[in-house]
Parts: structure tokens; sequence; C-alpha cells
């Protein structure tokens, strides 16, 4: 009798590519991700990029790796440990090993491992597995290079243009054991590699030949079946951040009737949107790569003067090079959309690794009184809503905006419901054809129930004018020093700030809002990681909610209200506290607990679990 596969009915999976930078991890996880998507799993993923550039091959420094969870139902995070995974090298098994489940699936290229590949991945025996303790896993063991190689001589591709297509036949072998069909897998292969037919076709050659050595080696191990979920009609695609903020803003400045300019340098890990936004000319839309940060924030101020919806985007580093033009827009009160993709610092720090240092500097790193709005996107996908939050405050306040994102999300993707624009609220500048006051125009004239100076787009017959970086007279507009005027200019333009929180939604709450014993906060990125630690807490009987900021400067109207009406409060972080000092500044006798952790990498739900239990049972 036929021996029959071990078959796993799962909810939900967590699978780990890892190998050299130029193995293909990225677009082997990407493609998997697809695939699942497309077959109704919901997913959440995270690659996870070594700093190094052109590390030497095979060693532990030069690791790539892209982490893809799966679920029936809806997924919050990539996952903590992987159920399954793909390891190119045995450096990718060493770096790795922290991140597998114990009775997990391993895949590894044996051609990889051979006694110089061990000595790279400085391994002291010849042993890997037996040295590192993994015990419990399950091994398959292949020669894939060696296969990928004669599988394609029909091709006549020279050595290292066939072992470039060892990544699909792992992907082959990995949709075998998950249940998935090549069909879709094949027609994304043939899209990327139109122009180049070969190699597509060698690519979907050995993308079949590790799903049929999957079926000759299917009694040694365990195949996982995960069913898809019938989902909600629509156009779907599958979104990082940096994307999902191209097009929001995009969006925005098309509900608005503007140009959208992007004015940026390229900087690790913000470069995709600058790439993202040289890609859609044809909807109008004008980039300009600058020569650096400062050059590139400035184009965007012009571009602001001249009547765009103007933004620059960036990372840490790049922001600290724009402080003081975004001070120059704060004074001249200019919309201008900028956002900061968050790594790790300082200096140069950590550019491919992920944090949340950057809120104090956003907030107050520049010179004078200079308020800006801060907001801070949670998901991939709410990058998208979030940016054209940034883009509909920015225009309808005339102020410089701040959205924060971070490596993670950036980087990381989602399943994304391809939004209705009708759906989204209007966006309606502040033009100087709304001016009704009785005084004649200057460029300082307010509306005087938002305090928002009326916009003078250059070119508007009569309303010829200067600004610039100069204190001005609040009723004059010519330049002045006086005291008494500085005051009253510096007042205002906080309190034209503060008014915005008349406009964006209150702070939500989830979970146990009414009787929560523990109230969880965090901010941006570490959404889905809290949720799912609160999630997990509560099904061990605890009583547990959420706050989660996106609207950071000015607080929602009900902000105070929430962080003083619980027990016992914990601010979860990517820094050393960042959001609770500002939050202990905002909010009379609010002295919440801490947890924080600057790592590069994102949370562990496990161990939020685990601090987050000790504190409430240590405080009964």
């Amino acid at each position: 009798m036929t021996e029959q596969t071990k078959v796993k009915q799962t909810e939900h999976l967590v699978i780990r590519f890892s190998g050299d930078s130029g193995d293909g991890m990225q677009l082997t996880g990407t493609i998997f991700s697809n695939l699942s998507a497309i077959l109704g799993n919901d997913i959440s993923t995270f690659p996870d990029y070594p700093a190094e550039v052109r590390a030497p091959q095979g060693s532990l420094s030069g690791i790539s790796g892209f982490q893809v969870h799966l679920g029936a139902n809806r997924v919050f995070t990539p996952g903590d440990k992987a159920d399954v995974l793909v390891a190119m090298n045995p450096a990718a098994l060493k770096v790795n090993k922290k991140n597998l489940k114990q009775d997990s699936v391993i895949i590894i290229d044996t051609d990889s491992f051979s006694q110089k590949d061990l000595e790279k991945a400085e391994f002291k025996t010849n042993n890997p597995f037996e040295e590192l303790g993994l015990t419990t896993q399950q091994v398959i063991a292949a020669p894939v290079s060696t296969m990928v190689r004669d599988g394609l001589t029909e091709f006549g591709l020279d050595n290292k243009s066939a072992l470039r297509c060892k990544n699909m036949f792992t992907l082959g072998l990995v949709c075998w054991l998950f249940d998935r069909p090549l069909d879709h897998a094949m027609t994304m292969l043939q899209n990327k590699f139109a122009k180049k037919p070969d190699i597509a076709a060698a690519n979907v050659k050995a993308l079949t030949d590790g799903y049929n050595y999957g079926h000759n080696i299917h009694v040694s191990v365990s195949t996982y079946r995960i069913e898809g979920k019938k989902v909600e009609p629509g156009f779907y695609k599958d979104v990082n951040g940096n994307d999902a903020v191209s097009y929001g803003l995009i969006a925005a400045a098309e509900k608005a009737n503007l140009k959208i300019f992007l004015g940026s340098y390229p900087i690790t890990p913000a470069t995709e949107i600058l790439q993202q936004f040289a890609k859609q000319k044809s909807l109008g839309v004008i980039t300009v790569q600058a020569e650096d940060e400062i050059a590139g924030i400035c184009t965007a101020i012009g571009a602001s003067f001249a009547g765009c919806l103007a933004a620059t985007s960036t990372s840490g580093p790049g922001l600290a090079l724009k402080s003081e033009a975004i001070g120059l827009a704060v004074i001249a009160e200019l919309p201008l959309v900028v956002v900061d993709v968050q790594r790790g610092g300082p200096s140069t720090g950590m550019p491919t690794k992920s944090e949340q240092t950057d809120l104090l500097q956003v907030m107050y790193g520049r010179n004078g009184e200079s308020p800006v709005v801060v907001l801070a996107a949670a998901t991939p996908t709410d990058c998208f809503d979030m940016a054209y939050w940034a883009g509909k405050l920015a225009v309808e306040f005339m102020t410089p905006v701040v959205l924060l994102t971070d490596g993670f999300i950036a980087n990381g993707s989602s399943a994304w419901k391809i939004p209705d624009l009708n759906d989204y609220p209007a966006i309606t500048p502040n033009y100087v054809s709304n001016y009704k006051g009785e005084a004649v125009w200057k460029p300082y004239r307010r509306n005087p129930e938002t305090l928002v100076r009326y916009w003078a787009v250059p070119g508007t017959e009569g309303f010829a004018h200067r600004i610039g970086g100069l204190e001005k007279d609040y009723d004059t507009s010519s330049i002045s020093t006086e005291p008494i005027n500085h005051q009253k200019m510096v007042t205002t333009r906080r309190e034209k700030i503060e008014k915005i929180a008349d406009v964006i939604p209150d702070l939500q709450i989830a979970g146990d809002e009414a009787d929560a014993e523990l109230l969880i906060v965090g901010w941006g990125g570490t959404y889905g990681h809290l949720y799912e630690a609160m999630e997990t807490m509560r099904d061990n009987g605890y009583k547990v909610a959420l706050a989660h900021f996106r609207f950071i400067n000015p607080l929602p109207r009900n902000a105070a209200d929430i962080m003083t009406r619980y027990k016992k409060v914990i601010v979860a972080e990517q820094n050393n506290g960042q959001l609770a000092a500002y939050l202990r500044g905002k909010i009379d006798g609010f002295n919440p607990c801490c947890f924080n952790r600057v790592e590069g990498q994102p949370f562990i739900v496990a161990r939020l679990v685990e601090e987050f239990t000790k504190l409430m049972i240590n405080s009964k």
C-alpha cells in the first residue's frame, strides 16, 4: 500500500527564506506571498536586509531574509518564529537558529554546505545541526545547485546564470510543501522576465523541478494545508508601506485638484518612495532627484510656494539635514509633507534595520518655536490613509506635516483592497479667493476660526507677494523684530496646529475598553505586534485594551481622558521612551510604565505577552 503524506491542517503558518544577498530571497518571498494572497490567505511580510554592501559570500554578516506569515483569517504580524526555514547556506542556518520553532521544517542546499562553507559561517564541527542544537526539526537536505544545473542544461546557460535559478527550485519545493498550485507563480515569473523569455523559461523549469522533487520525497516530511478565506469583493494588491505612501500622496493631490511634486534624495529605507513616484509620470507626478537632502526639501518648498502639494522623503539622517528648511516652511506657512522612514541610528547606524527613534527629533529638532503636525502610520496598508491625511492637513492648514513610518512597515507588505477615492474626505485648500476680510489682503491674513493664512498661488492676478524666513508683522506682513509681535506670531503658529485636533479622528480603543485592568499604548509600526499581544492576553483571561496613536501632534481631543482612565498603563516603543516622555509633558498626572527595546528588529509577541502579564500580576 502506498504510504500517505503527513498533512498538518493549520490556521496560520510562518515561513522564512534566507540566504546570501545574491540568492534572490526577496524575490522568492515576494512571489510566495503574492501567490498566497491570490489563494485567499491574509499575509504579513518582513524583508530583513543586511546592512553591509556586498558582504563576503557565505558570511554571517551578508545574510538576507524574507519572512511571510499567512493565515486563514486576519494576521497582524510576520510572526515570531518560523514553521519552515529555507536556508541556502550554513550562515543562513546559523543566523536564523533563534527564529525557528522546535518542530519546524528546514530546507537546505547540501551543495552549499561544504567544509569551506561551514568555515565561512564559523562552525567548529562538520555537523551544523548538532552544533546548533537543532535536533527536533525535520530536515529536507537536497543537492539543489546540482539538480538546478543539470535540469537547465537544455537552455545553454552558463554555470552562474543557471545557479541564479536555484531560488525558484526552492520556491517550487515550498509550494509543494504548502499545497500551492504553480500556475500563478509561473505567470509572475513570465511577467517579471517578459523581456528575457529564455530566463523566464529557465526559472519556470526550476520551479517545476522543485515542486516535482517534493512529490518524490513526500513520505519523509510533513506537508501543510492552510485554507483560504472568502474575501470581500474588490481589486486587491500586495503593497508595501513605501508604495502605499506614494499612492496616498498622489490620491491626496488628485482629491485637492493639485499637482503633486516630490523632491528627494535617495536614502535607505525611503528610496523606494522616490522610485515609485518616478514611475507615475502618466498621472502628472513631478519628481526631482536632487543632489542632496537639503536641495530635495528646498525644491519641494519652492513647488509648494508655486501651488503644488509638495513632499520630500527621507530617513533619520536626512531629516536632520532638512531641519532648517522645515523651519522655513513653518515660518512661511507653506503646505509640505515630509515622510520620515525611520531606521536604526544614531549617525549611519544600521540603515537596513527598523526603529522608532526619530519622534522627538520630529517634534523638537529645529531652532525656534517651530511646531509641525506629526502623524504615524500603523501598518503597510495604513501608510496610504496616513499619507492621504498628511496631504489633507498640510494643504488645509498651510503647514509642514511629518509622516513617520519605519523600515519594518516600509518594506513589509500586506494584501490591500484598492479603495474608492470617493469614500475619502474632501481636501479644500484655503485659497486667497476665500478671503472675506475688510482690510486689504496681506500674505499673513488668516481665517479667523482656523488661523490658517490664505494661499495666494503665484500668477493669481492682484496677489503678488513675498514670504520668507524672516519674522513678519501680524497685521502688515512686513518684516518685524518687535517683541510683542514675535510673541503673537509664535502663539498663533502654535494655536493653528492645536486647532487641527478639531478635525482629526478621536483615539480608538481596542479590546476590553470598559473594564481593562491594563491599557497598552503604542504608536506607528508596532501596531500589529501590540494588537496580537493584547488578543493573546485576553485569550488567557486577562482584561486588556490597546490605544494606538496615529495622530501625535496635535493629540486627539480624547487622548488625555483615555490615558488617565485606566489603573495601569504601559507605553511600548522601539526607543528609550520618547512617546512616554511626550505624553507625560502633555497630560497632567500621567506616569505610565514603559516597555522599550531598540534592537533593530520588530517586537516579539511572546516577549510582549510575558512582560505585560508580569506587570499585571505584580501590580495586584
